[in-house]
């Protein structure tokens, strides 16, 4: 830990006291520098903060140029977005990265239309664990959860998922159909790679839609012919949210959406892992072995896990 001078917010800037800060796989990414576009040193990681603006309003808002991690941060003002009172520190961080990457996996990369069948792979992750209720939430027919353990795959189905089954690779085709009343699946969220990715693609039906989130097993994005594809007409997308949220429509409003969502209690952002500030190096080496569920959240204030009492 290092004691550094309060930044000065400029024009169209906002001055928030930090009480929680997400942690995100792209800061450990940023942290080992192998993060797509590079850092400026000297860094410092965190890309969410919720905190108290010096207006006394509890807002929320991205740093994706740094900063999180601190007792104080900047966010453009224009930007941040009020948090209800209903949604505690670490719910509402959840759906900043993961819920909106959970939104547009479904509705703007996979186009989901009621009635379809969803796979949804690490389906105890920060992502999976909101895009299995959020697709049950978009009408989709059968949520199927794939996850590499017992307690994940038992979390999945406590948050709604119809059938939960082993991720491995091998033989994940023919266990997502059966769990599919043995159909494929109309859509298959990945956010594994590697191998992952081609049992992926033979679990989808007719026109079925593979959308690829992430490479946490770290092998790489596999290359795929084309012709392949046509034989039963799939298609192939990738997804990142940084420069989705550039699109008008693409930022505020999913936000709210999701924020009213789990206000009314019917979206549970799971919160699996808590550390202080102190311990983000701890935090990094959990979250890059695949140890933590849910949101992964550092505690710089005393709001965190409870739904606050007041404004």
């Amino acid at each position: 830990m290092s004691e550094i001078s309060e930044p000065v917010p400029q024009t169209g800037q906002l001055s928030v006291r930090v009480t929680a800060a997400g942690v995100n796989y792209a800061d450990i990414l940023r942290a080992a520098g192998t993060y797509s576009g590079g850092v400026e040193l000297p860094f410092i990681p965190g890309s969410e903060v919720i905190g108290s603006a010096t207006d006394g309003r509890r807002v929320m808002g991205f740093t994706f140029d740094g900063g999180g991690f601190a007792e104080h941060t900047l966010l453009d003002a224009a930007e941040v977005v009020e948090v209800p009172d209903e949604v505690a520190d670490g719910a509402a961080l959840a759906l900043l990265v993961q819920g909106l990457t959970a939104w547009h996996l479904l509705r703007s990369s996979a186009r989901i239309a009621a009635g379809e069948s969803v796979a949804v792979n690490a389906a105890a992750g920060g992502v999976g664990t909101l895009a299995v209720q959020l697709a049950r939430e978009f009408g989709a027919s059968r949520v199927i959860a794939t996850a590499s353990s017992a307690d994940k795959r038992a979390l999945a189905l406590e948050l709604g998922a119809d059938a939960a089954v082993d991720s491995d690779p091998d033989g994940y085709p023919e266990r997502v159909r059966e769990a599919n009343d043995g159909r494929p699946v109309d859509i298959v969220l990945d956010a594994n790679g590697g191998p992952a990715i081609a049992a992926g693609l033979d679990a989808l039906a007719q026109f079925g839609r593979l959308v690829s989130y992430g490479d946490a097993s770290r092998e790489g994005r596999p290359p795929i012919d084309p012709g392949s594809l046509a034989e039963r007409n799939l298609s192939v997308s990738a997804f990142w949210l940084r420069p989705a949220l550039t699109l008008p429509g693409a930022y505020h409003e999913p936000l709210r959406e999701l924020l009213a969502l789990t206000a009314q209690g019917r979206l549970r952002p799971v919160v699996g892992s808590e550390y202080p500030l102190s311990e983000a190096r701890r935090a990094f080496e959990d979250v890059a072995a695949r140890r933590t569920k849910g949101k992964v959240v550092l505690r710089v204030g005393d709001r965190i896990g409870q739904v606050p009492s007041g404004g």
